[in-house]
């Protein structure tokens, strides 16, 4: 450390109050922070001694469980108390149990269905409504105390300062702690701050086993998670959920397809996950899908690389963006039962994974070698060739066992592109953890999966080992006898709702050659609608500085218990702005492909809600295929949005996981 100063600098006792003094000082010097130990000098021993002044707003039992909302004081700022509120459930009449602080995502709020959830398995759960947001208790939204900052605003979104905090910005404002450019002026210090405090909330209480806290969050409560995990040790086992894979420096040549971010020296040092990660000492489960917008997995593959396996998991849905498969999801649960509770279950370890590059045939070769203390169900072996982390295409290599591991080739169209892998091993879930009383109202999953790392080589490894271009085009996109395994599925449960989706038409294998038509066909009992809508440009893939946007047409289906098919060419598709009038010019653009029941389409100019009936019969398709046309162009390198470009992306597509979780909310 360059300097040394009082610990009372960062944080003081005043009687009854936490305090984190603003200072005067200018950038550079003493006074600001400029490495993480400097930023939390201190905290952690001050921190105990100093009074939480908590509250408890509301209390009540359901299920055997009590439940409560309670404040407590965060610090004062400025002169002012900062509290954050949270719910918070135990099992009633129990003691000395492992507890759980769950923080939630940008836009969201603290989660009673999280508490409770997690109350019924035996843990002592605090959901911190860090965010501000209003406080759900189901039938109706909790009016009393809520969350209140004081004299600074780390609310998300922000309710009164017009500067993002958490966006970066450590420029002083009214609402920020310091009056000069500093890393206390992020928003992310400030919840992080508040996180800590939560912690010693927990220690205190008579049901918690102090020796024995967990933390999980999703998206920016993955991003918190990872964070207080490397912070404090307090944390005893970590799932951090779609955030905290941290900010790449590095180039395309060393890091195929990451998502390079510039960051000042300031922040990279004190709010970086880079900065954070190194310092994790508890075991943590990796929790994301292979498409995340918020945690591209390219950038978690490289800073969580020197991690070992024997204190990292991963768990990886395929085609999803920020959310998981169920058989993926469960692993959160299996994972706090292992390391809190010391149950008998054991987390298989990380699977093996090898890139072969120099093969006889000039083909990639990838080969996983899984745990085998359980037994394996399955391994589903993924790789693409798309620089384009957001919106590539993970085909599934189709591996064969041979002995104890599982081969598969990879053969590319293109070898001036790089190649991905990693490797999901399905497991059975054990009994005890399938049953209502465990999992008490979520979604029950037979298997759980468990992945392997995330591979990458660049074009020049490929061309070192003689890699050639072996793959073609191909006019069957996807005959159906694999069910909906190239597709990722939203609002299953809801029949007039359900969506399929898959990126498959955005790898050159499978995009559409020009002037040609798309066909499928598909099963109706009843009289109903299909609405197909193609995701175009997304996140600037194809043609960068362009908008994303949405084709769509209305097939309409006959009831029958017969194969009935569906065809669509370009000129039948409508923008889903109305300003664009013309019809999509070819296939080229397209990186997602949707079937629904419902969807937003535009007539005469206006946006209308095609609302279809709830499904009836199959929900299955079968050999989707282009028919006509000419041969695909060739194979796009990807494209780079700029930072302006990134953020309108990344804010719409905040705002679209939020929409899509309303048709689930219970």
């Amino acid at each position: 450390m360059n300097y040394k100063l009082p610990r009372r600098y960062f944080l003081y006792a005043t009687g009854a109050a936490l305090a984190l003094p603003w200072s005067g000082a200018s950038a550079g010097t003493p006074g600001i922070p400029q490495t993480l130990p400097e930023l939390w000098e201190g905290f952690a021993e001050l921190d105990r001694t100093t009074p939480l002044d908590i509250e408890i707003l509301k209390e009540w039992e359901q299920d055997g469980v009590t439940c409560r909302i309670v404040r407590y004081q965060v610090g004062i700022f400025k002169g002012v108390p900062s509290r954050v509120a949270a719910f918070y459930a135990f099992p009633k009449g129990e003691t000395k149990l492992p507890a759980l602080l769950e923080m939630h995502g940008g836009g969201q709020s603290a989660s009673l269905n999280s508490v409770v959830t997690y109350a019924k398995r035996g843990y002592v759960s605090l959901s911190l409504n860090w965010g501000g947001n209003p406080m759900s208790l189901g039938s109706e939204t909790w009016g009393g105390p809520q969350t209140d900052w004081g004299k600074l605003d780390a609310t998300h979104p922000p309710q009164r300062n017009q500067v993002n905090h958490f966006a970066g910005s450590l420029t002083p404002d009214e609402y920020t702690l310091d009056a000069v450019e500093s890393p206390r002026n992020s928003n992310w210090f400030l919840v992080l701050t508040a996180a800590r405090r939560a912690l010693t909330f927990l220690e205190q209480q008579p049901e918690v086993d102090a020796t024995r806290i967990g933390a999980h969050g999703h998206s920016m409560g993955g991003k918190l998670t990872t964070n207080l995990a490397g912070i404090d040790q307090r944390i005893k086992a970590a799932v951090p959920s779609c955030g905290g894979s941290g900010d790449l420096v590095e180039n395309e040549a060393i890091v195929p397809g990451g998502s390079r971010t510039g960051r000042s020296t300031m922040k990279l040092a004190c709010l970086s996950d880079n900065a954070y990660i190194p310092l994790i000492t508890c075991p943590v489960l990796w929790l994301s899908p292979t498409n995340d917008f918020n945690a591209p997995i390219d950038n978690m593959a490289w800073n969580w690389r020197n991690l070992p396996d024997d204190r990292l998991r991963l768990s990886i849905s395929p085609h999803f963006n920020h959310r998981h498969t169920d058989e993926h999801a469960i692993t959160e649960y299996l994972w706090f039962e292992q390391h809190l509770k010391g149950a008998a279950f054991k987390m298989p370890a990380t699977p093996r994974i090898v890139l072969e590059l120099k093969t006889a045939d000039g083909v990639p070769r990838v080969i996983v070698t899984p745990d085998h203390s359980q037994p394996v169900l399955r391994v589903d072996l993924y790789y693409s060739l798309d620089p384009h982390a957001l919106t590539r295409f993970w085909r599934d290599a189709k591996a064969v066992k041979v002995d104890q591991q599982w081969q598969a080739a990879c053969p590319v169209m293109n070898p001036e592109q790089p190649v991905f892998a990693y490797a999901n091993v399905v497991y059975e879930t054990p009994a005890a953890y399938q049953t209502g009383a465990f999992m008490a109202g979520q979604s029950p999953s037979g298997t759980f999966a468990i992945s392997s790392r995330v591979l990458s080589a660049g074009p020049a490894a490929l061309a070192a080992a003689g890699v050639k271009a072996t793959d073609q085009a191909d006019r069957l996109i996807d005959d159906g006898t694999r069910g909906w395994h190239d597709w990722y599925l939203l609002n299953w449960g809801h029949p007039p709702l359900w969506t399929a989706t898959t990126r498959k038409l955005k790898d050159p294998k499978w995009r559409g050659p020009d002037g040609a038509s798309l066909h499928f066909e598909v099963k109706s009992l009843t009289d109903n609608q299909l609405v197909l809508t193609f995701n175009c440009n997304a996140w600037g893939a194809m043609i960068p500085g362009q908008p994303a946007v949405d084709y769509t047409v209305v097939k309409k289906l006959n009831a029958s218990p017969d194969w009935q098919t569906l065809s669509v060419k370009t000129s039948e598709l409508t923008a889903s702005a109305p300003e664009i009038t013309a019809p999509l010019p070819n296939w080229q653009t397209v990186t997602e492909f949707s079937i629904s029941p419902s969807g937003t389409t535009v007539e005469n100019g206006r946006k209308i809600i095609a609302g279809g009936q709830a499904w009836q019969g199959p929900r299955e398709i079968r050999n989707l295929r282009w028919e006509g046309g000419e041969s695909p162009q060739p194979a796009s390198t990807g494209a780079t949005l700029s930072p302006e470009e990134f953020s309108k992306n990344f804010n719409d597509a905040i705002r679209k996981s939020l929409d899509q979780e309303k048709p689930n909310e219970k």
